[in-house]
């Protein structure tokens, strides 16, 4: 099994390719790992839609189940064009996740987290934060000047 590390900085790596691709959304990644196997990533897609959990559990299906998940930034919490992604994590099955930041989003901010949390999903916040504060840092002066 590889280093947690391993992991998340594919996500990075998965995100850094969608950069500048997303519209106002951050060009977040997701990897899904079963023992030690990564079975499913993604990452946001063009405009913005679909988020890299939701293409990520697409791609892993019932091996979600149990798993762990990376992910470069806080699964959303809210309702907007589409469901919170911390839900489709925990509909999911996902055992245990880990977030580099947290999402300043006043939407976001710590409710991601929570709510896998509450779940029962084991969460971790910052693996590789340093690295993914400076991929999202566009995002992050965006949200903070709004």
């Amino acid at each position: 099994m590889l280093n947690p590390e391993y992991y998340m900085r594919r996500a990075l790596k998965l995100g850094a390719l969608q950069s500048g691709r997303t519209a106002e959304n951050p060009a977040v990644g997701c990897v899904i790992v079963k023992d030690g196997k990564i079975v499913g990533e993604g990452a946001t897609q063009d405009g913005g839609r679909p988020h890299a959990e939701t293409v990520a559990l697409q791609v892993a299906g019932t091996q979600a189940r149990g798993a762990d998940a990376y992910v470069t930034l806080e699964p959303c919490s809210h309702y907007g064009q589409t469901a919170p992604c911390a839900n489709d994590l925990i509909d999911a099955g996902i055992n245990r996740c880990f977030i580099a930041v947290v999402d300043p989003d006043p939407r976001v901010n710590w409710r991601g987290a929570a709510l896998l949390q509450e779940a029962g999903v084991d969460v971790q916040v910052g693996l590789c934060g340093d690295e993914a504060a400076t991929a999202h840092a566009a995002f992050f002066d965006r949200v903070r000047k709004s």
